[in-house]
């Protein structure tokens, strides 16, 4: 299973963009905070995230440079050609979901379910 959870801060204003067929796109950086050490010395890993579609166009509107977010993804990594001729990997989070930390701003962006379509039930109407 590949399963990513974190929740830090965004490290810069969030720009969306668009590919060349139209889906739109954005590309964050995170820092997530790490225990601290023995000497009470706080670091901080900075995970590159992409979102796609609604999510991206939520994160943007939503969130900006300093504002914590909670980010759930999964983990993947892409190999390129560096300048100098050697084979390189990038690891970073594919974004399924976003929301606010706890005591945010009260929103979060479900992209796993159609809550806008959501429609009040009736208890009566459940069968068990």
């Amino acid at each position: 299973m590949n399963k990513w959870i974190g929740m830090g801060r965004i490290t810069k204003d969030i720009e969306l963009q668009t590919t060349k067929t139209g889906t739109e796109y954005a590309k964050f950086t995170i820092a997530v905070n790490r225990k601290k050490d023995k000497n009470g010395e706080q670091k901080a890993d900075f995970v590159d995230c992409t979102a796609w579609g609604k999510t991206a166009a939520f994160v943007q509107k939503y969130f900006k440079k300093g504002d914590g977010i909670v980010v759930e993804g999964r983990f993947e990594s892409d190999t390129y050609d560096a300048k100098d001729g050697t084979k390189r990997t990038k690891w970073g989070v594919t974004v399924d979901n976003i929301e606010f930390p706890q005591g945010g701003k009260g929103k979060s962006e479900q992209t796993n379910s159609d809550v806008a379509n959501f429609q009040n039930i009736d208890p009566s109407d459940i069968p068990f």
